[in-house]
């Protein structure tokens, strides 16, 4: 439309104006455009010409979409409803907003979709307001470092590979190693914590969700998480904006001066989605077909978990996203980028998994950027040598496979090596406190279980912790506080459990 052709127009509808509103009425200018192709989770409209990136649009029968693309003489939008009756040709309307999600307290304990909706059949969930789902990250001069820990619950995590709250630790391996195990025991171990947690569900099947929110549930791990699910049936658009939303709902506790735990069930799907609705826009594509700012998509999502300063709250978001390799390539597209993106990163080995090493967690291939900064000061006693005398051990057992004759103190390396295996290992949904984690890390590292036979070491490590709780309660305490695990305080420890231990070694 030419200029003198919009000033006729401008005029025409303010003298129409004036009539209508001689008459009681009030006149409204609405912008409306027409569909002019449909795909599969994706529409391309024009007429909208002062549209802005990222509003929401609305079609016929209640169908939502959002602004993707803006080019010179079309719209591209992606579809965030079920639009089987949607037409070529059908009107599309502005909304004037953008994507937003309900924030606040009523989040907890509910499950949602990525725009807010309920899940749940409980009703319409109770806002305090609404944020917008893109939001910037936090400026590099208002975060703090990463010093108090994430308690996790799971042994070999604590004490070997800690994370900390404002970190990223990415959890990787092939499908069905237990990825998602470790995070739910992550959120059910934040019980006392005060914690909010929010799961992300992104591409999975509807089945598998409900399964995983029964087991929050059983737990009484609902009431301080929020579910957010995009399952794979759902419109590829809204599996994209999920991990949005649910960053968006989490920084509103953060803002508070909370911490929150939020876990993402899998970015691989949230690439995927991303894929998908770029290749259907007709975006350039590039490595493995993925569009060339796929990177960014990811980092603008994880650069907004970090911890910030005293002065704006002290708040922090913690993020395990979770991706899923293909047989066992971590230098896959998607993993590099999320490697190079976080703060390090657990890796899961599916030939530990096959072994029942549960947790499959390969100590070799993990490792925290964050490092024992994070950790209680009582695991620095018994931490530091424990990761590279369990590696060693793991080359160690390898060679003595060749039936090579061996000297004493490697035969002593092995007999400790595999019980130090056998004690980190741990059953899913069995998070463990600091001080009990101590009192199993100290009786391994101090020999309290080498005359003791493998296959007793999990009747004894239920002992350990039994004598932990119930002897030392001012040294649980002390523990709890992060105050460090003196050398009388250990020998004292290390005496009471091998008298506990004995006990074990003379009924084998």
């Amino acid at each position: 439309m030419t200029d003198p052709l919009r000033r006729i127009v401008g005029r025409t509808l303010d003298r129409f104006g004036e009539v209508i509103a001689s008459r009681g009425a009030a006149l409204s200018i609405r912008e409306t455009g027409r569909v002019v192709r449909i795909a599969r989770g994706v529409a391309i409209v024009d007429g909208l010409d002062t549209v802005k990136a990222d509003e929401l649009l609305q079609f016929p029968d209640g169908v939502v979409g959002q602004v993707f693309d803006v080019a010179v003489d079309h719209v591209g939008a992606v579809l965030l409803s079920s639009h089987e009756e949607l037409v070529a040709g059908a009107e599309v309307r502005r909304t004037g907003r953008l994507a937003d999600v309900p924030v606040g307290e009523g989040i907890l304990s509910r499950v949602v979709d990525p725009l807010g909706q309920p899940l749940d059949e409980r009703g319409r969930v109770e806002a305090v307001e609404r944020w917008p789902i893109e939001r910037p990250a936090p400026a590099i001069m208002d975060r703090a470092p990463v010093t108090v820990p994430l308690q996790t619950g799971i042994k070999v995590l604590d004490a070997l590979i800690p994370i900390g709250r404002g970190q990223r630790e990415l959890i990787l391996g092939d499908r069905q190693t237990g990825k998602t195990a470790i995070a739910i025991d992550t959120i059910l171990n934040q019980r006392d914590e005060e914690m909010v947690c929010i799961y992300c569900a992104i591409g999975q099947r509807s089945s598998a969700v409900a399964k995983l929110i029964d087991r929050l549930r059983e737990h009484d791990a609902l009431r301080y998480t929020a579910v957010v699910v995009a399952t794979g049936e759902d419109p590829a658009g809204k599996q994209f904006l999920a991990p949005y939303a649910a960053t968006s709902m989490a920084e509103f506790f953060v803002s508070r001066g909370r911490d929150v735990l939020i876990v993402y069930d899998d970015l691989t799907r949230h690439a995927r989605a991303y894929r998908e609705l770029s290749l259907l826009l007709r975006r350039p594509p590039g490595r493995e077909a993925f569009p060339g700012d796929i990177f960014y998509v990811h980092s603008r999502l994880l650069e907004r978990s970090t911890r910030l300063r005293e002065e704006l709250g002290g708040g922090s978001l913690t993020a395990l996203p979770i991706i899923e390799t293909e047989a066992q390539n971590v230098a896959g597209y998607i993993p590099t980028n999320l490697i190079s993106i976080t703060d390090g990163q657990v890796y899961l080995s599916p030939e530990l998994f096959q072994k029942g090493i549960l947790p499959a967690v390969d100590v070799g291939r993990s490792v925290s950027r964050v490092g024992g900064k994070t950790q209680l000061a009582a695991y620095r006693t018994v931490a530091p040598d424990l990761r590279l005398s369990y590696s060693q051990f793991e080359e160690l057992e390898k060679f003595a496979r060749f039936g090579t004759r061996l000297d004493q103190a490697t035969k002593d390396q092995l007999v400790r090596g595999r019980r130090v295996r056998e004690v980190l290992k741990q059953p899913r949904y069995s998070p463990l406190s600091a001080p009990e984690q101590i009192a199993v890390l100290t009786a391994v590292v101090g020999g309290v279980l080498d005359e003791l036979p493998v296959e007793r070491v999990g009747a004894a490590e239920h002992l350990l912790r039994q004598v932990m709780r119930n002897d030392f309660p001012d040294l649980c305490r002390r523990v709890l506080d992060n105050r460090e695990l003196a050398a009388a305080d250990r020998d004292l420890v290390v005496a009471a459990l091998r008298e506990a231990a004995a006990a074990l070694v003379e009924e084998s």
